[in-house]
């Protein structure tokens, strides 16, 4: 074989590698907000990255992608209804393969924020996991869309979601719909009803029946998700609550317990960042960032407070570690870079790009405005706000709500970059 051919081969091989990178939840392969993709572009030419397609009947919601493989799924809402598909990305713009299903189209009269689902659908061995606002939680055949089984997390569940800020309170708290997404552990899925009977419940993944209930947490539920974290050996799912900050066990038992000296007076939403036993959570609206450090001895678990400020207040754009660092917007100071260990703000950047969402992947930073539609690469390393390239979304959806915006998450997965803005959904090539 010649040579020139040789090395072609080695390098197509090279690149399948390196870019192959799944995004299969909420927040990326272990929900940080990290893809990872490596190999990408480390700064964009002028006018952004090349647009692949748009894909323009995507419904409305905020849930974001989950790619895996040559497939994304995603939910919208449409109609009367909300529904999960999936969709082809062979096809260039990609064509549905099905749809099922969720439940009914969130929304209520006077609602100006929003309508349909807000959660990301969990993609695990072979079936997808999707949580519409009226909490109908459903899996499904991932090739075919055939329902395996589905509950209701109010009904059936007795949940409440923690109606504080406004939205629906009644006949069952729903606030603005429920929001944490599904988190698939081994043989089970973790979900947060939250309510009397207990924030978590423990699912089997199978069939959907309820193998224990976090009872003696029996705070309303969040629109934050949860994570799972390892701490001192012992596995644990960690979520943040409107009194601050809990981690349970595998079967539901409490290990340790965060309680504000203030409960956050506003919504919960951004998940929290956990890495080497610091836990942190910011909220919005004047709240800031609490963060502290679990420690066990014996199966005993403490959490000592590390700091709190009014410094970091992110509202629902989420917050990336990246390195020591811990960077996303704050409704203090705009776009901000702190070190995670203290908190210590290291730079701010108020009038570059106003709030919005953050993910990164390959030693970048992906930031999208919720108001104009402007994407921007960004470089952590620095120790100033550096853009490597920005763009503006070549369109805005009509479907959103007068109050809402473009508040999904961006993904990279499989060297494409992936926006939405109600129904229509963007794909960008970001790879060399």
């Amino acid at each position: 074989m010649p040579r020139r051919v040789t090395r072609a081969s080695a390098l197509t091989l090279a690149l399948a590698l390196t870019l192959g990178a799944d995004w299969p939840q909420f927040r990326g392969p272990v929900r940080d907000g990290h893809s990872a993709d490596t190999g990408l572009l480390k700064a964009w030419p002028a006018g952004g990255p090349k647009l692949l397609w748009t894909y323009t009947d995507a419904g409305v919601g905020y849930s974001g992608p989950a790619v895996v493989g040559d497939v994304l799924f995603t939910c919208g809402g449409k109609g009367a209804d909300e529904f999960v598909f999936a969709l082809d990305l062979k096809a260039s713009p990609p064509k549905e393969l099905w749809a099922a299903k969720i439940g009914p189209l969130f929304t209520w009269q006077g609602n100006s924020w929003n309508a349909g689902p807000n959660v990301t659908p969990t993609v695990a061995d072979g079936h997808v996991y999707a949580l519409g606002g009226f909490g109908d939680l459903v899996c499904v055949d991932a090739k075919s869309g055939k329902e395996a089984w589905r509950v209701n997390l109010g009904k059936d569940l007795n949940g409440e979601v923690n109606p504080i800020g406004g939205g629906l309170e009644r006949p069952t708290p729903l606030g603005w719909g429920n929001a944490a997404a599904p988190l698939v552990d081994g043989d089970q899925l973790v979900c947060v009803p939250g309510g009397k009977r207990g924030l978590f419940a423990g699912l089997d993944k199978a069939t959907g029946k309820v193998r224990w209930r976090s009872a003696a947490v029996t705070d309303q539920a969040p629109y934050s998700s949860p994570v799972v974290a390892t701490i001192d050996g012992v596995k644990q799912y960690v979520s943040a609550t409107n009194k601050g900050l809990v981690g349970v066990g595998a079967t539901g038992d409490v290990l340790w317990r965060y309680t504000r000296p203030k409960a956050f007076d506003d919504v919960v939403i951004s998940t929290p960042v956990v890495h080497d036993g610091v836990v942190a959570v910011s909220v919005g609206f004047g709240e800031g960032i609490d963060a502290v450090k679990v420690t066990g001895s014996g199966g005993a678990f403490t959490a000592t407070p590390l700091y709190a400020s009014k410094e970091i207040q992110n509202r629902d754009g989420g917050l990336v570690r990246v390195g020591d660092k811990l960077c996303g917007h704050s409704e203090r100071g705009g776009w901000v870079c702190a070190e995670f260990a203290t908190g210590k703000v290291l730079w701010n950047e108020a009038k570059a790009l106003g709030r919005g969402t953050i993910s990164a992947a390959d030693g970048r930073l992906y930031c999208v405005a919720e108001k104009g539609g402007v994407v921007v690469l960004l470089d952590p390393a620095a120790d100033e706000w550096k853009e490597a390239g920005r763009f503006t979304l070549p369109q805005a959806s009509k479907l959103r709500k007068p109050q809402g915006m473009v508040w999904t998450h961006p993904v990279i997965a499989n060297g494409r970059l992936y926006l939405r803005d109600q129904d229509l959904l963007f794909c960008f090539d970001v790879k060399p």
